[in-house]
């Protein structure tokens, strides 16, 4: 390339800095300084990630200017129009919500540059998906017959309500976007420029580097922490895989394991606290309940993902002969002195302002301000060059996000304006059978295809709005069946029972089997479902069971990361370690079985918002019950294990991980430690394990 034609590039490069500080200020003013009203605060964030995503997305990577002016054009086509029709909300509502020629024209046009961008950012999947969505609610939804006929908007009403509406293009999910979203991007770029992503590898090689399978332990725990900044699973298989791969690979990892540690350890960074990807910002504002309750309940259960990682790591460390390397002696206080301050003290004062009550929004902006200061206690202070440099990559990395989240706006209007979701989840609820279990398996299949062409954040928003009521549902009927087994039903539920199932009345209140409870709770007729669960149950059993179901739907939509065939974050790991994309992508879906198992605990025990002692319980029975799982699907411990001991090993499991008494989960530690030690021994003495007595 000569240096006449490399000339676009450089002014590119430029005009995206440029461009990129300026959104970083306008969101900075908007979320900081005033208050704007949510439209104009939306079109705006769609407007300017739409002109950056002209550049940084281009029609066609070609170094010609010829090529550069389509793309220049579409972006100003889609701010400009975005503007204009927020501009005459007003004029359109005075002419009693018609729209005149100019606002036609602007709408179509603003509806096709979404389209095409959502394209460029993500492919055809979702684009395909809006198109089939709009023509279902104005076109073919009448012509079809059953429960999803619907009789058809005009084209007039469905361009206003797809600018206008509440889940609309600048609706409450682009308000996420533009606010929580944007600032905690930011402060994760800010965090990376003041040099927190070294600290975070080198402090894993502090802490890992000379353990059994040190190397990948390395990946697990820098995935980790890296997901604290960047909340993205290919963003933090790309940063921290560079680094980790080549070690395990080095270390005596086979190539596509390490690969696939790799993946499945970043795909753990969108449920490690406090950031979660826009996940847990669109479950805050879906559900109503705080970002602090979020984040505090997930504190658990995205150390037990993790340790599934690590249990798998060590497992193959044994089985592969892998060796800790000798460069690997870091110290992990010198680690701390030497850079610590920059990730640590802003972490710390990210979540000391998220449990004083502060807004996640006024946390994040004040993190900011505190990597910027204890930058300047280290040797890698940020001035006004590093400061526009984390502000302008801040904005790069939010545009594919930005886009998204306004754009799968359009399929959640319609699906909200149709009454899709409540169709939906009955259809669950008949499918399942009032089984929890067969209704996570629908939902697992059904976020696994969503996955295919979604990223998981719209992958996720789909499948909430669809699913999420009905295993709310079912989460509660099981706790309403609890409640009627036990006996414990407030006088004032009894009156409501006389109406929903009168033929059980005389049995109310009085302790039971648990098949004549949930004979009860199957015979209240659904529209009366919801009625009956808000007598029995408290407002807390309420609200928990709605997390429960939320956080089950945000897990299993994670596992388009890891699962062929569209695996992203395994197929980067892939092409770091240069190894097959499906067959590492098998490996990474092994590695994150995490994303299932963890989820029936959710479902089935009080996991979230149970009592501390109960939490801490559930987790420290689950922890050796996963290290039980892994071994069992693995066959190997300390050493091989024949297939009595491997099934063994499953109940173990099993009897861990499942709610039951005490007794069956002790029995399951013990059986769990015998293997342990018996593996041991066999690892130290090199003779086989013989066949369990029968």
């Amino acid at each position: 390339m000569t240096a006449t034609e490399s000339e676009p590039f450089k002014t590119e490069s430029k005009i995206l800095l440029v461009l990129g500080v300026a959104i970083a200020l306008l969101h900075i003013w908007f979320n900081v300084f005033t208050v704007l009203s949510s439209l104009w605060q939306n079109a705006l964030h769609f407007a300017g990630f739409a002109l950056m995503a002209a550049y940084v997305y281009p029609l066609r990577k070609d170094p010609s200017w010829a090529w550069r002016i389509p793309d220049v054009l579409l972006g100003l086509a889609a701010a400009s129009s975005a503007i204009y029709m927020i501009a005459m909300e007003d004029a359109i509502y005075a002419r009693g919500v018609r729209l005149a020629t100019p606002e036609w024209i602007a709408g179509i046009v603003l509806i096709l540059c979404a389209l095409e961008f959502t394209r460029r950012v993500a492919g055809w999947f979702i684009p395909v998906l809006i198109i089939i969505a709009l023509t279902y609610v104005g076109w073919w939804g009448a012509d079809i017959s059953g429960v999803f006929k619907f009789a058809g908007l005009s084209t007039e009403t469905i361009l206003f309500r797809s600018v206008y509406g509440d889940d609309a293009l600048f609706g409450t999910i682009a308000l996420i976007s533009s606010s929580y979203v944007f600032m905690f991007i930011l402060f994760g770029a800010f965090l990376l420029r003041s040099g927190a992503g070294e600290f975070v590898i080198d402090l894993a090689r502090a802490v890992a580097g000379r353990m059994v399978g040190g190397p990948g332990l390395v990946a697990v725990l820098a995935s980790g922490l890296m997901g604290t900044i960047s909340g993205s699973a290919v963003a933090n298989t790309a940063s921290t895989g560079v680094i980790t791969i080549p070690l395990m690979k080095r270390a005596g990892f086979p190539a596509k394991f390490a690969a696939g540690t790799e993946a499945a350890a970043s795909t753990g960074g969108q449920l490690m606290p406090p950031i979660m990807g826009a996940g847990a910002f669109v479950m805050a504002t879906y559900t109503q309940i705080s970002y602090n309750t979020i984040v505090l309940v997930s504190i658990l259960p995205a150390i037990l993902y993790f340790a599934t990682v690590a249990f798998f790591v060590r497992i193959e460390a044994k089985r592969s002969y892998v060796t800790a390397l000798d460069d690997e002696k870091v110290a992990a206080l010198e680690v701390l002195k030497k850079g610590g301050i920059v990730f640590l003290l802003p972490i710390g004062v990210l979540i000391g302002l998220l449990i004083y009550g502060f807004t996640p929004t006024y946390a994040a902006g004040i993190s900011i301000i505190a990597v910027v200061a204890s930058s300047w206690l280290t040797g890698n202070r940020m001035g006004p060059k590093e400061i526009i440099e984390a502000m302008a990559l801040g904005a790069r990395n939010m545009v594919m996000t930005a886009i998204l989240l306004c754009t799968v706006g359009l399929i959640v209007n319609v699906i909200s304006t149709a009454g899709i979701g409540n169709t939906f989840s009955l259809m669950i609820n008949q499918w399942a059978g009032h089984s929890l279990v067969i209704a996570i398996l629908l939902i697992a299949l059904a976020s696994l295809v969503l996955g295919m062409g979604l990223p998981v954040t719209a992958a996720y928003i789909v499948l909430g709005t669809l699913s999420a009521p009905a295993l709310h549902g079912l989460i509660a009927d099981g706790l309403m069946v609890k409640a009627l087994v036990s006996g414990q039903i407030p006088e004032a539920a009894k009156a409501i029972f006389m109406l929903a199932a009168p033929q059980h009345l005389a049995e109310i209140g009085n302790p039971m089997n648990t098949a004549t409870a949930r004979a009860i709770v199957d015979a209240i007729p659904m529209d009366m479902a919801g009625m009956v669960r808000e007598a029995v149950l408290s407002q807390h059993s309420l609200t928990f069971a709605l997390l429960s179901a939320h956080l089950i739907v945000f897990w299993l939509s994670q596992d388009s990361n890891v699962t062929p065939p569209v695996a992203l974050a395994a197929f980067t790991g892939a092409a770091i370690a240069g190894t097959k994309p499906m067959a590492t992508g098998l490996q990474a879906w092994k590695l994150a079985k995490g994303l299932y198992v963890v989820p029936l605990l959710f479902a089935y025990t009080p996991f979230i918002g149970g009592t501390w002692s109960g939490d801490l319980t559930i987790f420290f029975f689950a922890f050796f019950g996963l290290y039980a799982f892994a071994a069992g699907i693995e066959g190997f411990m300390e050493a091989k294990l024949n297939l009595p001991f491997r099934l063994l090993s499953l109940a173990a499991a099993a009897a861990l991980l499942w709610p039951a008494s005490w007794l069956v989960h002790l029995t399951g530690l013990v059986v769990l430690i015998g293997l342990f030690i018996l593996s041991k021994h066999k690892d130290k003495s090199g003779n086989k394990l013989q066949q369990a007595p029968a």
